[in-house]
C-alpha cells in the first residue's frame, strides 16, 4: 500500500464512527494544509526562497501593494 493510502486510512479511522462527509472533507483538508507546511518548511530549510522582487510581482498581479 503507499504511503498516501495508508495515511488516509489511518486519517480515516481516527474519526468518530458518527462522521459524516464534512468530517472526512474537513479532516483531508487539514491533512493537505499541514503537508503544504511542512513542505515549506523542507524548501526553506534547503534554501528555496522566493526574491523579493518576484514575491512584489507575485502580489501586485493580486492587486495587493505589499509596500503599503
Amino acid at each position: 500500500m503507499s504511503a498516501i493510502k495508508h495515511h488516509a486510512r489511518t486519517l480515516i479511522d481516527t474519526l468518530p464512527d458518527t462522521a459524516g462527509w464534512e468530517d472526512v472533507l474537513h479532516a483531508v483538508s487539514e491533512a493537505r494544509f499541514q503537508a503544504a507546511v511542512l513542505d515549506g518548511i523542507t524548501a526553506a530549510d534547503q534554501g528555496d526562497f522566493i526574491a523579493p522582487a518576484q514575491l512584489t510581482a507575485l502580489f501586485a498581479g493580486w492587486g495587493v501593494d505589499v509596500a503599503a
